[in-house]
């Protein structure tokens, strides 16, 4: 097991050309939130956009596009009609020329734990050839459908936290916490077509057995909504081209990083999951400072 430095940022970190436009510094489609988790979308979004990708389109229920159009100013709104305020399979017809574009797709952050959010996720994933990031309630609906992944065609990135990889897994939470090192690197061996953040107080990424291990970040980020922020910034440097372990190594990193500094500044019992992205802009000028 491995920990990240800046020299392992050196190799990976997207570099951005001085003839770079919004069409070449990647294309990422979201299909979050739902009504009463707007916010969901909204972190995760603006997470995305603040780690550099070119261009986001928001997939939303039609009933929440009020709240994120008002928040988020530089996605492109995809509003659908959706069934009780989530997305629904009946909307997919009209954005499969939209995945047909996107270089990385996001799923799962706040759509709501249901048999429609089931099979969006399950459309999404028979349809799509780029990678694809799944959090939060796309997890727990994925949980029902696991052994679809056997047929994806796209690399697949998991974020789940103890209790959501325990429904995917079949192991208790205690077993999980008794080694969660242990059993990452067992489930990504198990299932090679996933790369696997299991997050918590420490946070291990695991592919083909490889794991490594984040130490940064504090308890300060034990809020909800922190993770729709990762979810954000992972999805956002796989749409850039970033190849998905790397992206989710260094999206766990550059996250707990953001957590640090919003602490030094905010505490951690004030700081709330928007101040991490509001730490983004220093974490990467950090980065790029290094790298020059």
């Amino acid at each position: 097991m491995r920990r990240v430095d800046f020299d392992w940022f050196e190799r990976h970190f997207p570099h951005r050309p001085s003839d770079a436009h919004k069409g070449t510094m990647g294309t990422l489609v979201s299909l979050t939130g739902s009504y009463g988790f707007a916010g969901a979308a909204i972190l995760s979004a603006k997470a995305a956009l603040r780690s550099g990708v070119g261009l986001h389109y928001q997939v939303l229920p039609e009933g929440i596009y009020p709240l994120f159009g008002a928040a988020v100013h530089e996605s492109v709104c995809v509003p659908v009609k959706g069934d009780r305020g989530r997305l629904s399979p009946m909307d997919m017809e009209m954005i499969h020329p939209l995945l047909d574009k996107a270089t990385a797709v996001l799923i799962g952050c706040g759509m709501g734990c249901s048999e429609t959010t089931a099979a969006v996720e399950k459309i999404v994933l028979d349809t799509v050839a780029c990678p694809v990031i799944i959090d939060a309630d796309g997890i727990n609906a994925l949980a029902r459908h696991i052994h679809s992944l056997e047929d994806v065609q796209s690399d697949i990135i998991l974020t789940p936290h103890v209790k959501e990889f325990s429904r995917l897994s079949g192991l208790s939470v205690e077993a999980i916490l008794s080694d969660p090192a242990k059993h990452a690197e067992e489930y990504s061996v198990k299932h090679r077509d996933v790369i696997l953040v299991l997050k918590g107080h420490r946070t291990y990424i695991a592919q083909n057995g490889e794991v490594v291990e984040n130490i940064a970040g504090n308890s300060g980020m034990a809020k909800g909504g922190s993770g729709d922020v990762l979810a954000g910034i992972i999805a956002s440097l796989t749409a850039q081209g970033v190849k998905p372990y790397h992206a989710a190594v260094m999206g766990v990193h550059i996250h707990a990083l953001a957590g640090d500094i919003a602490a030094a500044k905010l505490s951690q019992t004030a700081m709330l999951p928007s101040d991490l992205i509001d730490s983004l802009p220093e974490v990467y000028m950090k980065i790029e400072d290094t790298l020059m």
